[in-house]
């Protein structure tokens, strides 16, 4: 078996009991299986929920705190006793934890982006196991990641890792919910995540965590998108990520092998980047992007919307609605006087320095 990184992403549910704390048994379970990979020559990044779960009974809550500001202190004390708690479990194997707590903002500001990305490379190189978590203590609502399924999934791509693990309590994805439906199907391989499937998902879930199984498949479909393999289902024993890495694990494998991965770049552009405007194309710029994966030229364009600099992200609106969008390498002033214009004409103008509006490098579909 080939060395691979692995994003292992556990639940609020698998860490902790029905009284909100960590337990001991399962985080230990976790870790012996994490120390199996890194001894086989795996990398692993952890991204661990439990932080609120674990917390909010210290501070005399009797369940889960719906506020924002007591998700934040129950997360400012759960996180101490996370850490602290994998620390000791991961000691006993010689391996060293490295907690990073990440924001969207870490996500939409370029920089950030970037230091986030050398920062858990330097820690794999140096053999260190990333641990990774929303920061709660100081998130927005309205900038919130939503849960740690999707931070999971935009990590993997981040890192481009070769596998996402989401473990939960629950062995894989079923064409019914199982607790309802004693007749549900269990689902052990999908290419991909359809509509219908993430109707299905609608309400799954624990009390403890903040992520059912419909946040579980989209992040998967995100996870898709980027070239990463997903596994979703439980395992115990140390031997359990291993039995999924190798195809043996109990619950569901999502994806295929023909999807290759997205730069970091254009995953950048893809999710997190803020929009400042709208270019309008032709029906024949929309076949050069959707059809033949050209760039974007100035001839197919006769209309700009909004106010942008060069190196912003814009939406490219076709004939057939949104087509993408993607970094332009001319202000919305600029572009104005281009519009329209082929590549002989633009030889004329003074402020002509490239024949591409987007370059495909940095264009992504909708």
């Amino acid at each position: 078996m080939k060395k691979m990184r692995i994003v292992v992403k556990i639940g609020s549910s698998s860490l902790t009991n029905a009284r909100g704390e960590i337990d001991k048994a399962k985080l230990s379970d976790h870790v012996d299986a994490i120390a199996v990979l890194k001894g086989l020559g795996h990398e692993v990044i952890l991204v661990s929920s439990g932080a609120v779960a674990a917390g909010f009974r210290k501070l005399g809550y009797p369940s889960r705190p719906t506020t924002l500001k007591g998700k934040q202190a129950a997360a400012a004390v759960g996180q101490t006793l996370l850490v602290q708690s994998y620390m000791e479990h991961f000691n006993t194997y010689s391996l060293m934890p490295a907690q990073i707590l990440l924001t969207r903002q870490d996500f939409s500001k370029r920089e950030r982006y970037r230091n986030a990305f050398a920062t858990m490379m330097e820690l794999l190189e140096r053999g260190l196991i990333p641990i990774i978590n929303e920061n709660d203590t100081v998130s927005v609502e309205e900038l919130t990641f939503g849960d740690n399924d999707m931070l999971s999934a935009l990590v993997s791509g981040l890192v481009h890792a070769e596998q996402l693990i989401i473990l939960t309590d629950i062995n894989g994805l079923y064409d019914a919910n199982p607790r309802e439906n004693p007749l549900a199907q269990k689902l052990d391989y999908l290419e991909d995540i359809s509509d219908d499937l993430l109707l299905v998902a609608e309400g799954a879930g624990t009390s403890v965590g903040t992520g059912g199984m419909k946040s579980k498949l989209q992040a998967a479909k995100t996870a898709l998108s980027l070239g990463i393999q997903v596994f979703i289902g439980q395992g115990s024993g140390p031997q359990k990520l291993i039995e999924i890495a190798e195809g043996k694990g109990d619950g569901t494998y999502i994806g295929n092998d023909d999807k290759a991965k997205v730069n970091a770049s254009k995953q950048w552009i893809a999710f997190h980047s803020e929009v400042f405007g709208r270019i309008h194309v032709d029906q024949g710029a929309e076949h050069a992007l959707k059809i033949h994966g050209k760039s974007l030229l100035p001839a197919g364009i006769f209309e700009v919307e909004g106010h942008f600099q060069k190196g912003n992200v814009v939406e490219v609106i076709g004939p057939s609605g949104l087509l993408g969008k993607g970094e332009v390498l001319y202000s919305s002033s600029t572009l104005q006087k281009l519009m329209g214009k082929r590549s002989e004409e633009l030889k004329q103008e003074s402020i002509f320095s490239s024949t591409e509006v987007i370059h495909r490098n940095k264009w992504v579909k909708a």
